[in-house]
């Protein structure tokens, strides 16, 4: 997407991760529990996830999607059930939905001295930056995440590590996901990613290399996110609603 001459506006709240870091954290707080009791989902800027390492990321996963689909399908341990490696094209479904989704992903878990309970991250000897790249970015949108989850136990008016405490070493995901050209033969009723809620407590969603998230509002509608440079999409999934008995919302979008 290009724009020229002109500003983009982004269509949900957009909140500055500094100012939890700074004398204005109240302020931050209740725009962040707004933000999740309302809609669900805010844009977040300042968020201390170095922009030249998303690039390295793009340029790795593109190096590593435009391989030939031998190459990569080297990567798809069914054992793992998608959980790490790489996962083909029009394999997943969301739930209770009947034709796949138009995307490919790798998904990479947490790497530390705990990850023996959780699968081996494989690695695409192909690409030698891939899994280099790949961690430095877990490990910046974990502490991200890490922040976040802080300002939402305080909003709640909870212990700061409440909800932190819950994700330390758990099995989080970086999903990275390419959506590429549709096939002929595609299903008609298959979109890029179909309606959904995430199962997790939040989602960080780094900028986008063009549109076509949309959320669906309450009036049934559904409402553009912008793919914004610098900015990360956050959204609460279904365990932040439910440990929060439904005061913080799980909203389904697609792609």
């Amino acid at each position: 997407m290009f724009v020229i001459g002109s500003v983009i506006t982004q269509t949900i709240p957009v909140l500055d991760l500094q100012a939890f870091r700074s004398s204005n954290r109240s302020r931050f707080v209740a725009e962040l529990g707004e933000a999740l009791e309302t809609i669900g989902f805010f844009a977040l800027v300042n968020h201390g996830v170095d922009a030249d390492l998303i690039r390295a990321a793009y340029a790795v996963a593109q190096a590593f999607f435009e391989l030939p689909e031998t190459v990569k399908r080297r990567y798809e341990v069914p054992m793992l059930n998608g959980q790490r490696g790489f996962t083909r094209f029009g394999r997943e479904h969301a739930k209770d939905h009947p034709v796949p989704d138009l995307k490919e992903f790798w998904q990479v878990g947490r790497s530390h001295p705990l990850a023996s309970r959780y699968p081996a991250n494989p690695t695409p000897v192909e690409v030698p930056d891939f899994a280099p790249v790949m961690t430095r970015l877990y490990t910046q949108l974990d502490t991200c995440a890490t922040e976040l989850l802080e300002a939402c136990a305080l909003y709640l008016g909870e212990s700061e590590t409440l909800l932190s405490d819950m994700a330390a070493d758990g099995d989080t995901i970086l999903r990275i996901i390419h959506y590429p050209p549709i096939p002929a033969d595609a299903q008609p009723d298959s979109v890029r990613s179909a309606p959904h809620e995430d199962i997790n407590l939040i989602t960080l969603l780094c900028e986008a290399s063009d549109d076509g998230l949309e959320l669906r509002r309450h009036d049934g509608t559904w409402s553009p996110i912008h793919a914004v440079p610098g900015q990360i999409i956050v959204d609460s999934g279904d365990m932040l609603q439910q440990l929060t008995n439904g005061l913080l919302k799980s909203t389904t979008h697609r792609v």
